[in-house]
């Protein structure tokens, strides 16, 4: 991607502001809206209010050794303080903090805690996401009409299942085929290998716990080469940016395809402010964009419109798009748009500490860890006190040294570096979160930021539910280790507010009637069928697998119905 590729037409130039598709945002399923679209020939124009990031180029600390920053990779005290929401976030360190959004650039209104994490640039969050990609299942897409809350899918798994296959091919999915029917196989690259521990692990829960499995994480770092990119360097450092194009991001593998096309013009800098809606035609006709340097206004137009700026993001534009037909908010005859917020519950962790297999270390530093997939409520029988149910991010290493029991100074401190310490295992539980109304966004009516759009206010919360649930998770993951031989064994409660999961699904559902959703079952927006909205704010309900993979397989089937309806002149 090349600045020349970037433009800045006069806001009067109607015909040269005029496309055949429009995608706002640029991120994981920005990015793949944009592929599609121009791979099957549309002119597309995506619109992303951040910088410009170019694969490479612009990735200004991926080589740097840890000695070469002045912190060490540690934040200094100021950029500390200066944002206690973004730095609660795992990934925001010195190294990394450049493709953050700071807190005091884009404020918002909490409600209730809310942490609303960030990336606004060229590849957005795909910069910096964690990378593992489970499918779901029908035990998913099933669960609200079974349990008879929220609303009903309108979709099923066999509906999504080639899509999925579809995006793993090209984005380059490690993993292996496990056969477990609530994480259905994909299509793999070889997997990574477990440590010796991890192994020992799976052993023994497979063995003392039927029905518990643990398996590597699929994950979208490469095992081998893909399409000039890769393989992964087992360097960890992924979200510094790849330059070896190691794991999937907009920047190194979608956004380069649409390029190649002819067909992409990307416009950086560009909030959007609303979709245009024309009463006559009774669609969408363009995209109200403020330029985010200079607050000039330009209205772009196009034929069909992909809404991909992150969950809420999305929902703020939808809300802030009103007109006589939709005076609350695109798509929101319902009243649903902006209700129904999820977030996965990361609150229980445990971490153990084994004895054994001193003789025994790792190759590199491996980019993801092992997987326990969801075994509660699996079956129609009510098992436990709660609905749905939890997955577990585990990962082991062994720390340079056992200085525990010594002070960490002088030369004992020094000597115990040199050799690996004890082995570690951590478990995080992934908590499936039910959709709530009362979990909610809406904008603000009086305070607005700086390019003139409405605050978001977040009013969002853990209930009962997931409360019950962390308290399972807490003990089977103490279960597990103990059972395995595992000591020193602590069980965590973060206490952590909804956000920091940095899984945002909800606020804009897909459904079977526009009476109770917002998008029907190829994502196009109730009453305005030319705009389709397939980020994070399409999910009627969260599972518990990581959701991204889902995006990307949405995403690229909406298109696909797009494209199809657009030669029928349907759209």
């Amino acid at each position: 991607m090349n600045d020349s590729a970037f433009i800045n037409r006069n806001a009067q130039d109607t015909a040269g502001n005029t496309f055949d598709a429009i995608v706002i945002g640029s991120g994981i399923s920005g990015g793949w809206a944009a592929k599609e679209l121009c791979e099957k020939g549309l002119k597309t124009l995506v619109l992303e209010r951040g910088r410009n990031v170019e694969h490479i180029k612009d990735y200004p600390t991926a080589t740097m050794a840890p000695w070469e920053f002045p912190h060490r990779g540690k934040l200094s005290a100021k950029l500390f303080n200066d944002n206690p929401i973004a730095a609660r976030c795992y990934a925001f360190r010195e190294e990394t903090q450049h493709f953050f959004v700071k807190d005091h650039e884009h404020p918002y209104i909490q409600t209730q805690p809310f942490d609303w994490i960030r990336g606004y640039q060229v590849g957005g969050k795909s910069l910096l996401w964690g990378r593992w990609t489970q499918r779901w299942s029908d035990l998913d897409f099933e669960a609200n009409a079974k349990d008879g809350i929220a609303t009903d899918w309108p979709i099923r798994y066999k509906d999504i299942a080639p899509w999925y296959s579809y995006v793993e091919k090209f984005a380059g999915i490690s993993g292996n085929r496990d056969g477990l029917p609530q994480v259905p196989d994909g299509e793999f690259l070889p997997p990574m290998e477990m440590t010796v521990v991890e192994k020992h692990l799976k052993a023994s829960i497979e063995h003392n716990f039927p029905g518990r499995n643990l398996i590597i994480s699929r994950t979208a770092n490469l095992s081998k080469a893909l399409n000039g990119r890769g393989p992964c360097q087992y360097r960890d450092l992924c979200f510094r940016g790849c330059p070896f194009g190691g794991y999937f991001s907009s920047n190194a593998t979608t956004l380069p395809a649409a390029m190649a096309t002819g067909n992409l013009t990307i416009r950086p800098f560009s909030v959007a402010h609303s979709i245009i809606y024309d009463e006559q035609t009774q669609k969408a006709k363009g995209v109200r964009v403020i330029d985010a340097g200079t607050l000039k206004t330009t209205e772009y137009f196009a034929k069909v419109i992909f809404v991909n700026a992150g969950t809420l993001n999305s929902t703020l534009l939808l809300l802030n798009s009103t007109s006589s037909r939709f005076p609350n908010g695109m798509g929101n005859d319902s009243g649903a748009l902006g209700h129904y917020l999820m977030d996965h519950n990361y609150r229980g962790r445990i971490f153990g500490e084994h004895a054994g297999f001193k003789d025994t270390y790792y190759y590199g530093r491996r980019p993801t860890g092992v997987y326990i997939p969801r075994f509660r409520n699996l079956t129609d029988k009510k098992e436990v006190d709660f609905l749905r149910g939890y997955a577990f991010a585990c990962s082991s290493h062994r720390p340079q040294g056992n200085a525990s029991g010594s002070p960490q100074i002088g030369k004992a401190f020094k000597d115990s570096l040199t050799e690996p310490g004890p082995w570690q295992m951590n478990m995080t539980g992934m908590g499936e979160c039910l959709p709530e109304a009362g979990n909610k966004v809406s904008l603000s009516q009086d305070k607005k930021d700086q390019w003139g759009m409405p605050l978001l206010n977040i009013d969002c919360s853990f209930r009962s539910n997931e409360i019950v649930m962390l308290r399972d998770i807490l003990q089977t993951g103490a279960e597990m280790l103990d059972r395995a031989g595992f000591k020193n064994i602590t069980q965590l409660d973060s206490q952590q507010a909804p956000g920091l999961g940095i899984h945002e699904m909800g606020t804009a559902r897909m459904g079977r009637d526009p009476k109770t959703s917002v998008l029907n079952g190829h994502n196009q927006v109730w009453g305005a069928p030319n705009v389709f909205v397939t980020d994070g704010a399409c999910m009627t309900s969260g599972g518990c697998q990581n959701p991204s993979l889902t995006y990307m397989a949405l995403t690229a089937r909406a298109v696909d119905y797009a494209v199809e309806a657009l030669k029928k002149r349907n759209l």
